[in-house]
Formats: C-alpha cells, sequence, structure tokens
C-alpha cells in the first residue's frame, strides 16, 4: 500500500523520538492516505500515541519528516497543522460536561476558524456563523445524534459521548482525523456501529482516518491498512487479514485469539 507517489494525505518518514534519553519510536515510515482508513496497532507502551503526538506537533521528534499534502510539518505548530487538514482526538474523552451536545461539537468548527485568535469567536462574521451550524448540523446527523443536540453532555452515556466526541472532529473539516482509541468503553454493538460509521464518513466525505485501537474487531471491519508497532518499531504492515494471520503480530501483540485482544488497553 505504502507508495512513493504524491498521494493526498499524511507520510512519515524515518520518525524517530526520544524521550530523556529513552526511544520511544525508532525509524518509523507509513502512509495514510485520504479517503482511506489506516490503522496503528500494537501493545501498550509501543510508541502509538507518540507517533499522534508527533504528527498533531505536541512532541518535537528527534529525527525523521512527517508531510501532510507534501508539506513538510517540521516547522509548523499545532495550530497550523489543524488549518492544513490534520485534526484529532485524544484516549481520554474531553467534553464540555456542562454544555449541550450541540455546543459540544459546534467548538469542533469553531475552534479551526478562531486559529490564534480567540477573539474571532466573539467578533465572527455571519457566513462563518452560518457555516458552523452548517457543519455542526451535518456532523450530528451523520452520527446519528441529531435528537441529542439540546441535551447536556455531563448525562449521556459513554457510547454517547463517544459519538458527540467523534462528531466534534468531524465538524471541524479536517481532511485527516487522527483517531486515538475511539471505541474505548464501547460494548461489541456500539463498536460494530462505531466501524460501519467510520466507513459511511469516507465514503461521503472522502476523509482520511488514521486509527489506534485496540479493539481487533474495529480494526477488521473498517481498516483499509494496518501498521504494528512494538517497542517503537514496525513490525509489520499488510491489510487487516495479513495482520491477524501472522506469527509476528500474533507472538508481539494478538495471541492466540486476535479478535480477543483487550479491548480499551492502553
Amino acid at each position: 500500500m505504502s507508495s512513493n507517489g504524491p498521494a493526498a494525505g499524511l507520510r512519515i518518514e524515518g520518525l524517530e523520538v526520544r524521550y530523556q534519553g529513552v526511544t520511544a519510536v525508532r525509524n518509523l515510515s507509513l502512509t495514510a492516505e485520504v479517503g482511506r482508513i489506516t490503522g496503528l496497532i500494537g501493545p501498550n507502551g509501543a510508541g502509538k500515541s507518540t507517533t499522534f503526538n508527533a504528527c498533531s506537533g505536541l512532541v518535537t521528534p528527534s529525527a525523521g519528516r512527517i508531510e501532510f499534502n507534501g508539506v513538510d510539518l517540521g516547522a509548523h505548530s499545532p495550530v497550523r497543522r489543524a488549518r492544513l487538514g490534520i485534526g484529532r482526538t485524544f484516549q481520554r474523552m474531553e467534553l464540555f460536561e456542562t454544555l449541550s451536545v450541540y455546543e459540544n461539537v459546534a467548538i469542533g468548527r469553531e475552534g479551526p476558524l478562531a486559529g490564534a485568535s480567540p477573539l474571532r469567536l466573539l467578533i465572527g462574521r455571519r457566513g462563518e456563523m452560518d457555516e458552523v451550524r452548517r457543519a455542526t448540523l451535518d456532523a450530528l446527523r451523520d452520527c446519528g445524534i441529531e435528537d441529542l443536540a439540546d441535551q447536556r453532555a455531563g448525562v449521556l452515556s459513554t457510547g454517547q459521548r463517544r459519538l458527540v466526541e467523534f462528531a466534534r472532529a468531524l465538524a471541524g473539516g479536517f481532511q485527516m482525523l487522527l483517531l486515538d482509541e475511539p471505541s474505548s468503553g464501547l460494548d461489541a454493538n456500539e463498536s460494530r456501529e462505531f466501524a460501519s460509521l467510520l466507513r459511511r464518513c469516507v465514503s461521503k466525505s472522502n476523509v482520511g482516518f488514521l486509527l489506534v485501537e485496540h479493539d481487533m474487531s474495529v480494526i477488521a471491519e473498517a481498516c483499509d491498512y494496518v501498521y504494528v508497532l512494538d517497542f517503537g518499531e514496525l513490525i509489520f504492515e499488510g491489510t487487516p487479514a495479513e495482520a491477524m494471520a501472522s506469527e509476528i503480530v500474533r507472538t508481539a501483540y494478538l495471541g492466540a485469539d486476535p479478535l480477543a485482544a483487550e479491548k480499551g488497553a492502553r
């Protein structure tokens, strides 16, 4: 799947990240194209979230290059990377408990519009306000939670909160979304529905997803291609079916039954 061509999306080459002398990611190369769902899996401490932090600009790599749509991201701040089209969710949900679902999702669109100038949220032009409303309603509709729009986020179930978090990311209008364990806390049915939701979003909007996930059923149902990390190094890449059949991957991560890999592990 990896290509030397100029496909739209995220491209990582020779990434290395060190923390106080410890190498968390070593010589990692991967490609996550727009219009596809790419998985990034591996055991706890494998370097998955560190890779996301490097792509988002939250940590500075020791070596390597990260590009998005051919643009070198090395000199760009997290805000600039977001404006270039890269969005992000985190392992721990961060919703505004006292705000409504609608208000939480709307923040996903307001943030990129405001950029480095929060004052713009107060003096936004009417066109921007209309854009926020359209993006928010579209994201609520796509995630099937429009009926929750007026509910306070703090009273929702875990499954509903995950959908609000995802809708907020969708509302940002990003080309590439880095999703860090988005199915954590979901039951089996909710996980299947979430995998289907990812596929629908790709079909509708041609967005790309780079997905860190421990639930292998979500990986199997949603992903086009998978990269596997262990101790910060790439040990395998291929389709989900190939990953689950690989002795290397089974030994390092999956165990005897790939679909029984612990869900929600960190």
